[in-house]
């Protein structure tokens, strides 16, 4: 059974104003400037540039509170009040527009550098092989096979079975191989490999014959395993060599590409070049935050439309088509003070939040010591400036900042405390940054193990766990003691 019944409830809303300002905050520099050029675009409202002396503001407000010509509360055409025209069941299309956090909403509209795709400068190169008809075709379904790092990951079974059913030729994995060994040959060398130790094996094949690319051929192709997990000893009672002998080899294999397609297809990736948002100097010991100028427009409202506005509330008759025009002024003269306002709000809230950042990490700045990073979550910043930890959030993700020691992503200067042998606090940076330099100051030929960097560490006064030295160290992306291993 359906009932009707009326239900009060408190809920908090975000303004259109709102939503707006939390939007541009997040914005970096760049994308910050082509958000200021759309919105010039779609509203002529709003120009570039000083504002001449006349004040926009008096003769807005004049007009909005005059008591004859035009006024808000005036019924203006048969059908249209101009309250309920802007209010907020009515709200224009430029304060509901969003580009929020889903990535349907993104601009797709991005320029691609032209140019021949790797597939077709293989493909050209099969040119000047003589091939059968069923070759080429199975030579070009093969470079079609081969991903962006130059290696082809699928089976012969099941290329086989591919040609038969999309391209109609019908072969045996033999035959496969064999025009596979053609595609070898192509440039870059290596491409068209299935695994990583064809791939070495096919570059050294192609190199200069001597007794260490010989040496190396050996290897991966009879020791591949013993030469990945670094048994050097083996690998010297193996093939009764020396040290010397073994050490030329792998400089030989450490000089090949990995990734040979990567050589050619990453030429045609777009760059993506960082506009430092903020700017951090030392002048006379003194720590001098500025903010990127890009970030600060001159902007102001159309004295042309404020005229229309001024001219319509002066004329005695008042058409039909004047009325309904107002209406868009209108709209578009509050758009231009709404977003002059939100830029506003976006600089005094990236330069107070990057402000409070370069004071509580003001050590660090002034040295440029990692081991000085004092530990810092956003609720601390967000308590210092008395704004949201969301807000924070927005300034620090996608921002960056100039400083005397290079480029640094905001929200690397956050991290987790942890609290020494002396009961102080410090960040985790500070012990992945000891962490790091004790790594790379190791001898290489017995490097240190996870548990021997935990007793260092604990001597330094930094008493952790054998299995978080192991996390940080992954975090820093530095292998094993095993795979640090050198001859």
């Amino acid at each position: 059974m359906l009932k009707q019944y009326l239900q009060f409830k408190l809920s908090q809303k975000l303004s259109p104003q709102q939503i707006q300002l939390m939007k541009l905050i997040q914005l970096p520099t760049q994308a910050f400037e082509q958000r200021l050029k759309q919105e010039m675009e779609e509203n002529p409202a709003l120009e570039g540039g000083k504002d001449e002396p006349e004040n926009y503001d008096d003769t807005y407000d004049e007009f909005d509170n005059s008591d004859d010509g035009y006024d808000d509360s005036e019924t203006i055409g048969e059908d249209i009040n101009v309250d309920e025209y802007l209010s907020d069941d009515d709200i224009p299309d430029y304060r509901t527009q969003t580009n929020n956090y889903s990535a349907d909403d993104d601009d797709k509209d991005i320029p691609f550098a032209a140019g021949t795709s790797f597939t077709q400068y293989l493909t050209n190169q099969l040119n000047t092989f003589r091939l059968t008809d069923d070759e080429r075709d199975i030579a070009e379904f093969l470079v079609g096979s081969v991903d962006e790092s130059g290696y082809i990951r699928r089976s012969l079974t099941d290329i086989a079975d591919d040609l038969a059913f999309t391209q109609n030729v019908y072969t045996d994995e033999k035959s496969i191989e064999k025009v596979l060994h053609i595609v070898h040959q192509l440039d870059p060398a290596g491409v068209g490999a299935r695994n990583l130790q064809e791939c070495l094996s096919i570059q050294l094949h192609r190199k200069e014959k001597n007794p260490d690319v010989e040496l190396a051929i050996d290897i991966i192709d009879n020791a591949f395993e013993q030469f990945t997990k670094k048994h050097y000893k083996k690998l010297l009672q193996k093939f009764d060599i020396t040290e010397m002998q073994l050490k030329d080899a792998i400089d030989e294999i450490e000089h090949l590409n990995p990734k040979p397609g990567g050589s050619y297809s990453g030429n045609n990736k777009i760059v993506e070049h960082i506009v430092p948002d903020f700017a951090i100097k030392i002048v006379d010991g003194e720590l001098e935050l500025t903010l990127n100028g890009r970030n600060a427009p001159e902007l102001h409202v159309s004295r042309e439309y404020t005229d229309m506005m001024k001219g319509y509330k002066e004329a005695k008759d008042k058409s039909k088509s004047q009325k309904d025009a107002v209406l868009f002024i209108k709209q578009k003269l509050d758009a231009a003070k709404w977003f002059i306002e939100a830029i506003k709000q976006r600089q005094q809230t990236l330069f107070v939040t990057m402000s409070a950042i370069m004071h509580y990490q003001k050590e660090y700045f002034l040295t440029g010591d990692e081991t000085k990073l004092r530990p810092m979550i956003l609720k601390d910043i967000a308590d210092e400036i008395d704004m949201d930890v969301s807000t924070v959030s927005r300034v620090a993700n996608s921002k960056y900042v100039d400083t005397p020691y290079g480029t640094k992503l905001i929200k690397d200067f956050f991290s987790e405390s942890m609290t020494n042998d002396q009961g102080e606090e410090v960040s985790t940076r500070e012990i992945k940054k000891i962490l790091e330099i004790t790594i790379a100051d190791e001898n290489k030929r017995k490097p240190l193990t996870d548990d021997k960097l935990a007793a260092i560490l604990l001597e330094k006064g930094y008493p952790i766990a054998r299995r978080t030295v192991a996390k940080y160290r992954e975090q820093l992306d530095i292998p094993v003691a095993r795979l640090r291993k050198k001859i």
